[in-house]
């Protein structure tokens, strides 16, 4: 235990350290050194980050799913409300990213240049919604409307979920039936293919190439969950792109891990192939601020077959999914990982206290979040006080814990529908102030430059403070978004304090809430890139 307390503040050493580089040019490099000095000397006692209830950077998300079927044969107009109203919910509940799903079956949620349109939205694949409309181009307003991210969410293998589904004639299988194989009731691209994989890569090109999207995010589904007693079928596949291995389990792990190298590849470069086609549009055809993330399932491996493994008994990334995880993060193949533990606290083959506490001690290399079941969370007591639920234990756990950045709802709607006073309590409690996503320093690390002309105009609604953004060189130092905060008066300004935090927006002006014309207030603006890198502040002092 010792060991892993001394990690995980080693891992947030690591952070703390990436942040400081930031300000190279305002401290001196003596400074480094004493504030280093006095976290060593405190030890253990810094692993809660300065032990604030309400964190000013925090990854809150939740999952929209499309196969449940909540969204099949909706029509247009009414779905589109339905994902408004989950939007606001959401929003309330102090949310700050949507992960949706746009690609189940190798199908499309929106209006894709290669694959046909997805059954679980039409309830027939192939079929075009009528009246036309782009659900992934909808909420991607919808979210910008509420200053979220939005991930977009693929499956990248699965290509049916029972055989009787059938597949339009449009589908890439008719194409190369060749690419696929048959496993259960279910039909798979052959993920050892080159084929296979370029396929992905150019449907991934696609939707970062068209989409204004902040993310491309793919789930635990690599080589499928397996089914008792019948092998994957890839004998034929592993004879003919072997690659020289002997053990097939190693062969597998690998063809998953070129899938993910090359799919971060192609976020990341796929402009060379679109500046191409786009000449006149050069700006749009570089987007060196999309991440790409992975939520495996919740245990890496379990320790009775790695010592290094979590002391748990069930399912495994590494040796059942063929998911090398850690690899994909240490090697800087993914830009954040959230592990799906959806287990209670006090589960006896996979306890959510023993798996937070193992991702956090080896996940740490990049931005590290928590897959949270809501369903199970509320569902379970709390075993110190059976007349709760698990919630408080849980989030108690996750900020207590320096490397854990955040987490992700699963699903949304549980949320929405305030399962177990969920959504009342991240509203209420955990969400109480706003939160602005984490910075991703390996990706970019210079904020942009300082609001300019901050003033209040008096106008015939009331008071407005108003702004101008900062220059420019590129998109990336371009701000996107604007943080307002508030004070009173004698307060002392401090921008890490949430609790100061009254608007995260899009526009370049606030509307202020009027008193009665006597109380003084100091007003600070700052900005923020799209990867929320975050300005210096702007003060303005005004009578409300």
């Amino acid at each position: 235990m010792v060991v892993g307390k001394v990690s995980e503040f080693i891992g947030s050493l690591y952070y703390l350290c990436v942040t400081l580089l930031r300000f190279k040019n305002i401290m001196k490099l003596k400074n480094y050194l004493l504030l280093l000095a006095l976290l060593l000397a405190v030890g253990v006692r810094a692993q809660v980050p300065t032990g604030d209830k309400y964190p000013k950077r925090e990854f809150r998300a939740a999952w929209i799913q499309a196969v449940n079927g909540q969204f099949r044969g909706v029509p247009t107009e009414r779905l589109k409300q339905t994902l408004i109203s989950q939007l606001n919910s959401l929003q309330g509940a102090g949310i700050n990213a949507i992960i949706f799903q746009v690609r189940p079956e190798a199908d499309a949620l929106y209006a894709s240049q290669h694959e046909p349109w997805s059954r679980f939205l039409t309830g027939t694949q192939g079929q075009m919604p009528s009246p036309m409309w782009d659900p992934m181009q909808f909420m991607i307003e919808e979210c910008r409307k509420r200053n979220m991210e939005f991930h977009a969410w693929i499956n990248p293998y699965r290509v049916k979920t029972s055989l009787k589904n059938k597949l339009a004639p449009e589908h890439i299988y008719h194409q190369h039936p060749e690419w696929f194989v048959t496993y259960g009731d279910q039909l798979y691209f052959d993920p050892a293919l080159p084929e296979s994989r370029e396929y992905i890569c150019k449907i991934v090109t696609d939707i970062v190439s068209r989409y204004d999207v902040d993310a491309i995010h793919m789930d635990d589904y690599f080589y499928p969950y397996p089914n008792p007693g019948e092998d994957f079928p890839d004998h034929v596949s592993f004879a003919q792109y072997g690659r020289g291995y002997s053990n097939k389990a190693d062969w597998r792990r690998d063809n998953v891990n070129v899938l993910i190298k090359e799919i971060h590849e192609t976020v990341r470069r796929y402009n060379v192939n679109v500046f191409i086609k786009q000449m006149h549009d050069s700006i749009n055809s570089v987007k060196p601020w999309v991440k790409f993330g992975v939520s495996p399932f919740g245990i890496y491996r379990n320790k009775k077959n790695d010592p290094n493994g979590s002391d748990t008994r069930g399912l495994q990334n590494y040796d059942d999914l063929y998911a090398d995880v850690l690899m994909w993060i240490n090697n800087g193949w993914v830009d954040y990982n959230i592990p799906q533990i959806y287990w209670e606290i006090g589960h006896p083959a996979a306890d959510y206290d023993n798996l937070i506490h193992w991702w956090a001690r080896h996940a740490a290399s990049r931005p590290l979040f928590i897959g949270q079941d809501v369903m199970r969370t509320v569902n379970k007591a709390d075993a110190r006080n059976p007349l709760q639920n698990q919630m408080p234990a849980k989030m108690k756990l996750q900020r207590s814990l320096p490397t854990v950045q955040g987490s992700c709802q699963w699903y949304a709607a549980a949320v929405v529908d305030n399962a177990g006073n969920y959504r009342t309590m991240l509203e209420k409690e955990y969400h109480r102030y706003p939160a602005l996503i984490p910075e991703s320093p390996f990706m970019d690390d210079k904020a942009p430059g300082k609001v300019k002309k901050v003033k209040m105009v008096w106008t015939y609604e009331g008071p407005v403070l108003f702004w101008t953004a900062p220059k420019a060189k590129d998109e990336m130092d371009k701000a996107v978004q604007y943080v307002v905060y508030r004070f009173d008066k004698k307060e002392k300004v401090n921008l890490d304090d949430a609790s100061h935090i009254v608007a995260i927006t899009r526009d370049h002006f606030y509307p202020l809430p009027y008193n009665d014309g006597k109380t003084k207030y100091q007003y600070v603006v700052t900005a923020l890139d799209r990867l929320h890198n975050e300005s210096k502040g702007t003060k303005k002092k005004v009578k409300l």
